[in-house]
Formats: structure tokens, C-alpha cells, sequence
């Protein structure tokens, strides 16, 4: 019998998440390489700058109180709480990165501001956020009208929600035999339910109630960081750490082709979205 999703979620990043870590560090997302995608960045430098890149979209300036929301090892929280001065709650459904990001919340002497929680992000009830933080989680999970309708009910009034997650760039019944294999094949690795398309983000997030909505593709601004994560993993260091690693892990390093060939055909776009409660 095949495991709920939530559970395949679980263990890919408890399996994963160590080899993350000893290869790039606690920010567990896409680099941002400019617009175009043209600029030279160290792999660190690239994903810092993908939330300030984020934070401008969103006209983000300041925030007392935020909501992390798929939060890995708690690295853009960490971020966000040492910015704007402010306290960060974090959730992710893995226990290995609750204990991984609890240990660096201690080494970062940030314990009394940022919080982990180790909880399945469409059941978090805390409420009066003025930002809610939503950096490549929101594709794991299938029901986007209710995401929206919870990230809206923990908002204050004129709280805002920056999102960015991977998108497709039509519907199902678009696509050809040929990319829905390799689609199926994404999914299946990554322990994806069935993606929507930026333009749909929009519809869930206008029907939730939020006003001053605006999207983009930054798909050409990401380009280079699967090619970047390919090499990091073929490095001395990369290499030590894969040849630690479980089966589990093995594949996904594996199934990183599938990614980055979604993303250069097109049928994977990388979606961002900010609105306004």
C-alpha cells in the first residue's frame, strides 16, 4: 500500500536533509541569479539573495511576527527573525529537520525568537502574523484553496504572504504523452500531488480574499541552480557526503535530471506570488 503523502514527505527530507546540509548549508531553496538569470553567484550568496529578492517583490520592510510555513531547517526563519528584529515560527514536517534546526537555533542564539514546530503546515491554528513565509513548500501540497484560506485566517489585517513554489506551465489536459511522463516522473521523486499553474496561484489566492495580488515566472532567474546543485554533488566534498548517504537519498540526488530537464523544456516554471491581506 502506498504511504500518505505526508508521511513520503517526511522521510525524503529526514533522508535528505543531512547531505543538504553538508553541501550547502541551512537554506533549503533556489538561488536567485539576477532576472535573467546571468549573474555569477556562490551558491550561498545566490540563495540570500532570493529572499531579499522576494522580501522586495512582496514590499516587505518589516515584520514582528512570522509565519514560516514548510520551513526546512528553519534557515529563512533564522534570516527573517535576525532582519526585522522580530519573532519566527517555523514548521516542517520532518523530525530530523526539527532537531537539525532546533541545534542551529542554539548555536545562533536566536531560541528565544525563533520557534520549530514539527507540524503538517495545513493544520497550524496560530493566528495574527504579519508575514506569512512560503518559499517551496506550497507545491507539496494539493489543496491550494484551503492553503489560501488558512494563510488568510493567520494573517492581521494588512499582514502580507510572499510565496514562491514550482508551478507548471499548463494544465494537464495541455500537456503531450511525452511531458506528462516526465512530470509524473518529477512528482513521483519529489513527492508532489499534481501542480497548478501561476495563473491558477492567482484564482486561489483572489477567492481567499486577498487584495493587491501580484505574480511572476522567475524561472529564468533560477535557471542556473540545478546545474549548480548537480556540480556541488560531484565535488570531493559532494561526493563524501553521498557516499554516506541512504538508498533514499541516493535517488533523489538521482532524480535531479528530471528536475532540471521540467525546467528546461518548460513544463516546470517557478512560481511567485505576494498579496495582501
Amino acid at each position: 500500500m502506498t504511504k500518505p503523502l505526508n508521511d513520503r514527505i517526511a522521510e525524503f527530507y529526514d533522508s535528505s536533509t543531512d547531505l543538504w546540509l553538508h553541501n550547502w548549508g541551512d537554506h533549503m531553496h533556489h538561488g536567485y541569479y539576477g532576472p535573467a538569470g546571468d549573474l555569477k553567484k556562490a551558491n550561498v550568496a545566490a540563495q540570500i539573495d532570493m529572499i531579499e529578492a522576494l522580501l522586495e517583490q512582496g514590499g516587505v520592510h518589516s515584520a514582528k511576527r512570522i509565519l514560516d510555513l514548510g520551513c526546512g531547517v528553519g534557515g529563512s526563519s533564522r534570516y527573517l527573525a535576525r532582519k526585522f528584529v522580530s519573532a519566527a515560527v517555523g514548521c516542517t514536517l520532518s523530525d530530523l529537520q526539527l532537531k537539525r534546526g532546533q541545534e542551529l537555533n542554539r548555536k545562533a542564539g536566536l531560541e528565544a525568537q525563533v520557534t520549530l514546530l514539527q507540524q503538517d503546515m495545513m493544520t497550524v491554528k496560530l493566528t495574527d502574523f504579519d508575514l506569512v513565509w512560503s518559499l517551496e513548500s506550497a507545491e507539496h501540497i494539493a489543496d491550494k484553496a484551503q492553503l489560501f484560506t488558512n494563510i488568510q485566517r493567520s494573517l492581521v489585517p494588512g499582514g502580507k504572504v510572499v510565496m514562491a513554489t514550482w508551478c507548471i506551465s499548463k494544465s494537464y489536459q495541455e500537456m503531450t504523452a511525452k511531458e506528462k511522463k516526465l512530470l509524473s516522473r518529477i512528482q513521483r521523486w519529489y513527492h508532489l500531488p499534481n501542480l497548478t499553474t501561476i495563473a491558477h496561484l492567482e484564482d486561489h489566492a483572489k477567492a481567499a480574499g486577498f487584495t493587491s495580488i501580484a505574480t511572476a515566472d522567475w524561472s529564468a532567474a533560477v535557471a542556473p541552480f540545478w546545474k549548480a546543485v548537480l556540480r556541488s554533488a560531484f565535488t570531493w566534498r559532494g561526493m563524501g557526503g553521498l557516499l554516506k548517504s541512504n538508498r533514499g537519498t541516493l535517488l533523489g540526488a538521482w532524480a535531479i535530471q528530471f528536475m532540471q530537464r521540467g525546467f528546461d523544456r518548460g513544463i516546470i516554471k517557478y512560481g511567485v506570488l505576494t498579496a495582501v491581506k
